[in-house]
């Protein structure tokens, strides 16, 4: 076992882990803006593209498995390749919410807009910072940066409440809006679901760091 080999190893996973990260933040970005702007083109690569995220899921975990028979770590550089293994679970499903919000978009077609789109871009931009903090967090080994973001998962928490409670207004004063209420609904938990997923890689972080995994939100599911 070479230490410098080791090494150089565990850079290359996290250039990779960082590159995923990019892809999703994109296509979960994208995602959104497609939704509001009925953009069914853009929804289709979207869904197109994410079997390219799949892709690099499985040739990280490839790698680590390699890692981890030809290099034999241990201690913090063991916890390290476990917390990638699980991490790009994450990024892969936090693709999979965002091919989901580019789905709904090609349910809504041109269907008329139920209601300006406010709150749940704006869950997408505190869900996609939440992703970014995170992956910066596990670069620098930051646990109070990592701890900071499973605070914020509240205010995402809180905006889901927000849009259920006026979609479900809209569903109770007239019934011909159930339909695009309920996609927008599931937009809006598809981005609580990924800003969860943010919170599930800043505790795999508080775990490298410290080698205890922590739930660091009891009532999350």
């Amino acid at each position: 076992m070479s230490p410098v080999e080791l090494d150089r190893r565990l850079r290359e996973l996290q250039t990779d882990v960082l590159l995923m990260g990019s892809m999703v933040e994109k296509a979960i970005e994208r995602s959104v803006d497609a939704l509001k702007r009925r953009d069914l083109e853009t929804s289709r690569q979207i869904i197109e593209q994410d079997t390219q995220i799949d892709h690099k899921r499985f040739e990280i975990e490839e790698k680590c498995i390699e890692v981890i028979a030809t290099q034999e770590p241990v201690a913090r550089d063991l916890r390290q390749i476990v917390a990638v293994l699980n991490i790009i679970v994450d990024l892969e499903r936090m693709a999979d919410h965002a091919e989901g919000i580019a789905k709904i978009t090609l349910l809504l077609g041109d269907h008329p807009p139920l209601k300006p789109l406010i709150d749940i871009p704006r869950m997408a931009d505190l869900a996609c910072d939440m992703l970014r903090r995170s992956l910066d967090a596990l670069v620098t080994l930051d646990q109070e940066a990592a701890r900071r973001i499973c605070a914020d998962d509240d205010e995402v928490d809180a905006l889901y409440d927000q849009v259920y409670r006026e979609l479900l207004t809209f569903m109770i004063t007239d019934p011909k809006t159930i339909d695009r209420a309920t996609y927008l609904l599931w937009t809006a938990h598809n981005l609580e679901r990924i800003a969860d997923r943010s919170t599930n890689i800043a505790e795999r972080v508080i775990f490298l760091v410290t080698g205890k995994m922590e739930n660091t939100n009891v009532s999350r599911y």
